[in-house]
């Protein structure tokens, strides 16, 4: 579970608990309902792949311990784990009771039990609903110390329960003893010579003997689920399994022990075989079911799974080993080679180089030295540093952006309202169908009436598949936000992801986003002296300014293997230039208009030179040895390497690209003419910017802005969809929509590619899942029959519907089972999506 605290300080709050128990759609819509209608509530949305529920509530109002009971009150349940903590005793009744109350005031608290004897306290919570501090904390609050907490390790837990690994043992052998016994009462029924040899009674009791411990032990989670939601007058999938196998078990067992008594019809057969088969396939399938779950979870396991379990601390000169939960901000950290950084911190001392791309999706390595910035998770691939912590646990970047994946794979996605109307009825929808189906029949049906009436019935209840329908948007946001992690993308919810798929029209800020947000040196035209004299000369003044320009001098005479010389008398003109003394000579260094006031004679050359450099982006700088010119320089902040290889392929997905800046219109139309953006928004000042792409948008248009995610802040709040790029740690989504973990502008294409990849997922997932009820439920009703009357039944289909015209519930079972198996599938496909090779 995860608890947002972005809104610290106001009531208002968002919180992903833990579901346990649903398996399909109408599972979703009962717990959401009865969540909201807590008071204070003001939104949940439940989510069947995930199994959590994303909800948004006044702190004020509404609780946890209220959510927790709405949950439980409709047949379903949390998941819990327990805190053990050793306390100093003796502890007396009062103590017992005091500890008892004090934490049971701590909202997410789901039972407390005390120990006087062994003096220990046994806690058990929502699933991160209270961590282990604030229970310590609750405890001395109530007079008595904490010596010692014991705790189940979270990230096991997380892995554990995302891996499905307990869920998948279960239903393997519960599957495994169905199958076999299904089988053998196939055999039984199938092979005349054992119904000569031992008599149709004893045949009907053997069978009998087989398919009991399958109705009741392999599909006792059937009855389980269906008699939770009868108990809360509501039903579900498993209301439908368990009447449809019950039916035929129970018509068998009555024709078994009663066949005679009630002068059944020689034609009374029992279908211990098809409840047992029936069993057998829906656990094979929800077997496939949570494997594939699983591997759906498979990209926020990989990103759990890179939490260090411990840290090697170093106190008073000592080093300890101690787990990652008692490291603390401030404590000194030391990473050796080869290991994950424990927490996020600066390195105090030693160099290394950094594997960070479980931030940034990046595989490129990263030199650290003393000072540098470090974060948790990252793999130290050289040398050993010392750090010192400054964000640990769920507080690091790798922390965050575990929270942020996992809250918007709960989310839900537009395109899923029609299916999560459609899931409010359809179970009863279904149980109303069999029941006229049985009727009708009954009623019509061929001889012997009430078989075929029952094996109809089941086979409605039985082929219907509401699984399918919840699966069908959550699996595909899941994977599809998981695969965008992996690529440093992070959707701020699944409305987001959906919503990039309509985008036609891309806006990029200029600085900071197509370039690289400061000037560098590109052009060093010497007069009448060298270039390495002209540099130095430069550089010697403006080493002693602090305006970027000076710092790109600087930096750009050391890149090109000159150093700077002494100087002296340093005067600066603000925004303009700077003067000192180099040598004997005084060295001005400023821009051409500067010169032009101070009497320096500018040839025609010079000022053409200079205005070309202007016309193509870049800033002129005239450098003067007294009177005379000796030479020009030109900065300019340049696009990024990777900028116009986006742009061209954002172009040939079919969106057109418009920069947008605040910058001259001459040097706008330079970088756009490099980078091959034919239309640009120049001159437009910061708050005009979301004025311009609200009249993109009024034209028809769906826009996305790429900003840093600050100055761009109403821009991008603005779009369709805000994409806030090279946002690094700070993961700004509260403006944006989706935020990059580094600055690569191909990301872009990325998200938007990867959008449409997810959106079309979801869309063949629907459509198989709408499709298959509409088709086949008609089916197992009967309908062919109707239409082709006994033994009409077309050769190409007779294979599952027999001369009959009716459909086996066996073979109903079987689609039911490979249905949101299927569905599962088509969403997993995005887990080997790229971009280059995606269609």
């Amino acid at each position: 579970m995860a608890v947002d605290t972005s809104n610290h300080g106001t009531r208002a709050r968002r919180v992903a608990l833990p579901i346990k128990g649903m398996t399909c759609a109408a599972c979703v819509s009962t717990v959401q309902g009865a969540l909201e209608r807590i008071d204070g509530v003001d939104g949940a949305a439940v989510n069947l792949a995930t199994e959590t529920a994303s909800i948004s509530y006044d702190a004020g109002v509404a609780s946890i311990d209220a959510m927790l009971r709405a949950v439980t009150a409709v047949g379903y349940g949390m998941g819990l784990e327990e805190t053990r903590l050793q306390v100093e005793g003796p502890l007396d009744a009062d103590a017992s009771r005091a500890i008892e109350a004090a934490l049971h005031r701590l909202d997410g608290v789901a039972s407390v039990a005390v120990n006087p004897a062994a003096d220990d306290v046994a806690v058990r919570v929502v699933r991160g609903a209270v961590n282990a501090d604030a229970l310590g904390d609750a405890v001395r609050s109530a007079g008595v110390d904490v010596l010692a907490t014991e705790s189940t390790d979270a990230v096991e837990a997380d892995l554990e329960r995302l891996s499905r690994a307990e869920d998948v043992r279960r239903l393997r052998s519960r599957f495994i003893v169905s199958a076999f016994a299904a089988v053998a009462i196939m055999v039984l029924m199938l092979t005349p010579p054992i119904e000569r040899a031992i008599g149709a009674t004893a045949l009907n009791l053997m069978a009998w003997a087989l398919a009991t411990p399958v109705q009741f032990w392999a599909g006792q989670r059937f009855y389980a689920g269906a008699w939770g939601a009868l108990k809360h007058r509501t039903s579900n999938m498993n209301t439908l399994i368990a009447l449809g196998t019950s039916v035929a078990y129970g018509y068998s067992a009555v024709v078994t022990l009663f066949g005679g008594l009630l002068s059944l019809p020689n034609g009374a057969g029992t279908y211990f075989d098809t409840s047992a088969a029936i069993i057998a396939l829906i656990l094979f399938g929800r077997l496939l079911e949570a494997r594939a779950k699983g591997r759906a979870s498979g990209a926020i396991r990989a990103l759990i799974g890179l939490q260090p379990r411990t840290a090697r601390v170093i106190r008073n000169g000592e080093e300890h080993d101690v787990p990652i939960t008692e490291v603390t901000p401030g404590d000194e950290l030391l990473v050796r080679p080869g290991e994950r950084v424990p927490a996020d911190g600066d390195v105090l001392s030693g160099s290394s180089t950094m594997d960070e791309s479980m931030l940034t999706g990046e595989s490129l390595p990263v030199d650290k030295a003393q000072g540098d910035p470090v974060y948790g998770g990252a793999v130290n691939r050289l040398g050993s540093v010392t750090v010192r912590a400054a964000r640990v646990g769920s507080d690091t970047a790798l922390g965050n952006i575990i929270r942020l994946v996992q809250d918007a794979q709960g989310t839900h996605a537009p395109v899923q309202r029609l299916a999560d109307a459609v899931a409010a009825v359809f179970v009863p929808a279904v149980l109303a169908v069999a029941a006229a189906t049985f009727i009708v029949w009954l009623a019509v049906g061929p001889s012997p009436a009430y078989q075929f009436a029952m094996l109809n019935a089941i086979a409605v209840l039985i082929i219907a598949c509401p699984c399918a329908l919840g699966l069908a948007t959550p699996t595909a946001i899941m994977v599809g936000m998981g695969r965008g992690a992996e690529h440093g993308l992070l959707f701020r919810d699944a409305a987001a992801l959906e919503q990039a798929h309509r985008v036609n029209v891309v806006v990029l800020d200029k600085t900071g986003t197509l370039t690289r947000g400061k000037p560098v040196l590109t052009d060093v035209l010497p007069r009448g002296v060298s270039a390495h004299q002209l540099l130095s000369l430069s550089a010697s003044v403006e080493r002693l300014s602090e305006h970027p320009i000076a710092a790109a001098i600087v930096d750009g005479a050391l890149s090109r293997g000159v150093a700077p010389r002494g100087a002296s008398d340093f005067q600066a003109a603000p925004g303009r230039g700077a003067r000192a003394r180099v040598g004997e000579d005084y060295i001005t260094v400023g821009s051409v208009g500067l010169m032009k006031e101070a009497g320096v004679a500018l040839d025609g050359a010079t000022l053409d030179d200079a205005q070309t450099l202007s016309e193509q982006g870049r800033t002129p700088i005239a450098v003067v040895r007294g009177k005379t010119l000796v030479g020009l320089l030109a900065v300019a902040d340049t696009p990024r390497a990777e900028a116009k290889e986006a742009v061209a392929e954002l172009h040939a997905s079919g969106i057109k690209v418009i920069m947008l800046t605040g910058d001259r219109q001459a040097t706008a139309n330079a970088i756009a003419a490099e980078l091959g953006i034919g239309t640009v928004l120049a001159e437009v000042l910061p708050g005009e910017k979301a004025r311009q792409i609200a009249r993109l948008q009024a034209e028809g248009n769906r826009v996305a802005m790429v900003g840093d995610g600050v100055n761009d802040a109403p821009a991008l709040a603005q779009a369709d969809i805000g994409i806030a790029i090279g946002t690094g740690t700070d993961v700004a989504l509260e403006a944006a929509g989706a935020a990059l973990m580094h600055s690569d502008l191909r990301g872009v294409a990325t998200a938007l590619g990867l959008s449409r990849a997810t959106v079309r997922a979801i869309r063949q997932n629907l459509a198989w899942a709408f499709g298959y009820n509409v088709a086949l439920i008609p089916v197992a009703a009967g309908v062919l029959y109707a239409a082709f009357g006994s033994g009409g039944t077309p050769e190409g289909l007779r294979w599952a519907l027999g001369e009959s015209g009716f459909l086996n519930p066996i073979l109903a079972a079987l689609a039911m089972a490979f249905s949101s198996v299927s569905v599962l599938a088509n969403s997993l496909r995005l887990r080997g999506w790229r971009w280059r090779t995606a269609p």
